[in-house]
């Protein structure tokens, strides 16, 4: 490990900063995916509030069952409470059509259930992982967070991703170099019908690319299209002739009729791209 990798001054004084905000809160339910920031958002939460902090994680059909384990896992080791909620999106009226308020949708449902399950075990605050890189995306998601006065640890503060990875390496923290994760509906141009069916073979066709090696991919799924991203120094890889090979026979298998790669490889957000030209 490269010392670039360690958490500067400034990084570890925003640490601390955030322990002292959550210790503030009392007690907190964490909504806990599993990836990077709710990862060190909780372990920060258990650090400051120890027994006090809680994770719930949503399950449904759009969260791969991989990140569902890892969640359990991380928990068991932390000596964690954690809560798993049935959250079925698709049974959201109109979320199933993928409006371009989608992802409020969810988070409003999600967050309502999250914040009745703090009121039973009487948990004082609700605490979401968004961060600064969060605010220069469209997310519709963080308007549920306002109206429903969920807390955002991470934004209070002033933390960006890159912080958050530098500040999970001194901790030890498995998630530091994580694949940066979104659910699967994310996949889905607006406006195309979400199905289990669909959503299904872009869990699948992920799981091959992570399990071919490939560390940051989205498969984006245009009717029965698969789009590829990937990081561009992964293009080579991609492309090579056992991979290629095998990432058509399987995807086809899944249900795909075309198999593409994105020349712009992998970015956050490139759904969005097309509203900014609307």
């Amino acid at each position: 490990m490269d010392n670039n990798r360690k958490a500067t001054t400034e990084q570890q004084k925003k640490y601390g900063q955030l322990t002292e905000y959550l210790r503030s809160l009392g007690s907190t339910a964490v909504a806990f995916s599993g990836g990077v920031d709710s990862t060190f958002l909780l372990y920060a939460a258990r650090e400051a509030l120890g027994k006090k902090a809680i994770a719930v994680t949503a399950r449904s059909c759009s969260f791969p069952a991989r990140e569902l384990e890892e969640a359990r896992k991380f928990c068991q080791q932390q000596g964690i409470r954690h809560y798993v909620v049935d959250s079925e999106e698709l049974d959201i009226e109109g979320f199933s059509h993928n409006p371009t308020n989608r992802c409020y949708l969810c988070k409003h449902e999600l967050f309502e259930k999250i914040e009745s399950l703090a009121e039973r075990e009487n948990i004082a605050s609700v605490c979401e992982g968004s961060n600064m890189d969060d605010n220069g995306d469209y997310r519709p998601g963080l308007q549920a967070v306002a109206e429903l006065g969920v807390k955002s640890p991470l934004r209070h503060v002033g933390l960006y991703k890159n912080d958050i990875r530098a500040l999970s390496y001194d901790l030890g923290l498995p998630t530091w170099n994580k694949q940066s994760f979104a659910c699967l509906s994310s996949r889905f141009p607006y406006g195309e019908l979400i199905s289990k069916e669909k959503l299904g073979m872009v869990d699948k066709a992920e799981q091959l690319l992570l399990d071919l090696g490939f560390h940051q991919v989205r498969v984006r799924i245009h009717g029965t299209i698969a789009r590829i991203e990937v990081e561009p120094d992964e293009f080579p890889e991609l492309v090579r002739v056992e991979n290629r090979e095998k990432i058509i026979q399987s995807f086809k298998s899944y249900g795909f009729s075309y198999v593409t790669m994105d020349l712009e490889g992998y970015r956050t957000g490139s759904m969005n791209e097309v509203l900014a030209k609307a």
